[in-house]
């Protein structure tokens, strides 16, 4: 009912940017959460970044807070993440999801982020 696929991943020095995109469609259009968790290389599980509420709130991951900022378009079509000040330890495949009313979350396929110099 959903699909999501990212964009905007790659290679950035350390001290970089990069923005990540969130392409959503489907039948489903309303969301209780849209965000982002990563998994780091030889990492077992995702760990959270940062979502937004229906309502707009934005909520970070504690590694995160004050380099990255998630915002979406007001149809929901899209969600975004801005990363700032990027550190070595931000090398993971990044993940998008969303958490519908009603409905099973649904993800992404993923896009890898590498920070090195």
């Amino acid at each position: 009912q959903v699909q999501l696929v990212e964009s905007g991943g790659g290679l950035v020095q350390p001290g970089g940017s990069l923005e990540l995109s969130c392409a959503v469609s489907g039948l489903i259009t309303n969301f209780k959460y849209m965000g982002w968790y990563r998994q780091a290389p030889g990492g077992d599980e995702r760990k959270f970044v940062a979502t937004i509420t229906t309502n707009g709130l934005p909520i970070y991951g504690d590694s995160v807070k004050g380099r990255f900022t998630i915002s979406r378009d007001s149809a929901k079509t899209t969600v975004y993440l801005q990363m700032n000040n990027l550190k070595p330890e931000d090398t993971a495949v990044y993940y998008c999801y969303v958490d519908p009313f009603g409905a099973e979350s649904a993800w992404g396929q993923g896009t890898q982020v590498t920070v090195s110099s």
